[in-house]
């Protein structure tokens, strides 16, 4: 009798030991907006161990990207996208094609590591340049360890929402993404762009 009763109570102090530990942990398993807001340019902060389908929401005036997965945020990395005149576009988006590792058709074969285009015309999220400001052709560039993990989450027809308003860590609610078209469309845009392209005067890379 003595013995089950010190193994009733190693037992109860095992489950009260744990109990704050898995508090913590659900705590801490979504990122806040004031951390969002703290990120330097090229950093990010990834707290996702889920498995439902993930969103996207790009803000321009942020310059973040906030990844949910449902209600929850569970990353959110500093972004540069656009700049003057070569704004990247606001709307609802699918993700329409993902590479690994992909070269630019529209500027100088440039490199675009997990890329996920958005655009028939050449707008995609990719790692890239990411000095704290829009300084893109209109992509959406991420830290490089941040684009290998959102790559490995995402998947064709994740819903990316690209607005120009601040985010309050509530997911955006926008209009469905546009239905995907087919892998032809891609050659096609490219065709029309580097036609268009090639009566310009240099392009830099994306």
């Amino acid at each position: 009798m003595r013995m089950l009763i010190v193994a009733a109570t190693l037992l109860a102090a095992t489950i009260s030991s744990a109990m704050p530990a898995a508090a913590a942990t659900s705590a801490a398993a979504s990122v806040t907006v004031d951390e969002a807001a703290t990120l330097a340019p090229g950093s990010y902060v990834w707290r996702d161990s889920g498995d439902a389908a993930v969103s996207i929401v790009v803000s321009l005036p942020d310059q973040r990207a906030y990844v949910y997965r449902g209600s929850a945020l569970v990353a959110v990395s500093t972004v540069s996208t656009g700049r003057q005149g070569r704004e990247t576009p606001i709307g609802s988006f699918p993700v329409l094609q993902k590479a690994a590792m992909h070269r630019s058709t529209l500027y100088d074969d440039a490199a675009m590591p997990f890329m996920q285009r958005l655009t028939w015309d050449g707008v995609a999220i990719h790692a890239g340049s990411n000095p704290g400001f829009p300084t893109s052709h209109g992509c959406v560039h991420v830290p490089t360890a941040f684009a290998k993990k959102l790559f490995a989450v995402t998947r064709i027809g994740t819903q990316v929402s690209i607005v120009d308003a601040s985010v309050d860590g509530s997911p955006v609610d926008l209009a469905p993404p546009a239905p995907i078209e087919t892998q032809a469309e891609t050659a096609s845009a490219n065709a029309t762009q580097l036609a268009a392209l090639s009566k310009a005067d240099g392009a830099g890379s994306r």
